[in-house]
Formats: structure tokens, sequence, C-alpha cells
């Protein structure tokens, strides 16, 4: 089984086909939605974390950009400088994911699974210590 994060973008028209259904009926994929926003006769996105075998996902991306879906890879990683950290938690106050957390003795730590890159940690950092990683 193969994990992988892509942006879905979907044209303002989708609403009438069961999209995610067919993922993982059809495809066998399971999805994890990290991050939606869809609203009706606009263009929606959504963040999935993907998982199933390298082929399905193959097929399964393919079916969606056949019904009009935008599928990109998200390619990029947040990096924290934990060395410099002074735990201030300016992070946590904008991370709706949950990845940036302070614990019972007021440390930062930073969960890269939960993270969805969607960098509002970045600006909110006063020692600039989030750097945005596009390597695969």
């Amino acid at each position: 089984m193969r994990k992988k994060r892509y942006i879905l973008t979907f044209p303002a028209k989708s609403g009438d086909k069961a999209l995610s259904y067919h993922l993982v009926k059809d495809y066998d994929i399971r999805i994890n939605i990290l991050k939606a926003e869809v609203r009706p006769g606009k263009t929606g996105s959504l963040v999935l974390e993907l998982k199933g075998t390298s082929e399905n996902l193959k097929k399964g991306i393919a079916w969606l950009e056949e019904n009009n879906v935008s599928c990109e890879p998200l390619n990029k990683k947040i990096h924290w400088n934990e060395q410099k950290c002074i735990n201030c938690g300016n992070c946590t106050a904008v991370c709706f994911s949950g990845a940036l957390k302070m614990d019972s003795n007021w440390e930062l730590s930073f969960n890269s699974e939960k993270c969805i890159v969607c960098e509002l940690c970045v600006p909110a950092c006063p020692l600039n210590l989030f750097e945005i990683d596009f390597r695969e």
C-alpha cells in the first residue's frame, strides 16, 4: 500500500457525481480528507491523503481527471528548526490540523503526519523557524 497526498480542484458543476464513493468502491482507495473548501456552484478544493496500491492510485487519479477534477501531488513539506524554537506557541494558534501542539511542559511538538502544509505557521512564527521544502 502506498500513501500519497493530492490537492484536488473541482469545477463549479461537479456536485452531480459521488467522486469519493467511486474512488473507494471502484479503485479500493482509502481517503483521508485533510482540508476541504467546497461551496455549491463554485470551484472547490480538497487536500486528500490517498492510500492504495500504486496501480489503483494511478487508475483512480486518471478517473478523476477524466471527470474534470484537477489532481496535483502535494510535494511540499514544512520543516521546523526545533533547536532555535523558544516555545512561544504562536504557531499553534493557527495550526487547525493539530500538527503543532504545546505539551504539558509548555514545549512545542510538531507531528509532520498531521501537517497539511497550509503554511499558516510560516508567518505566525516571530523567529521565522518554519520553511517550506518542495523536494519529494
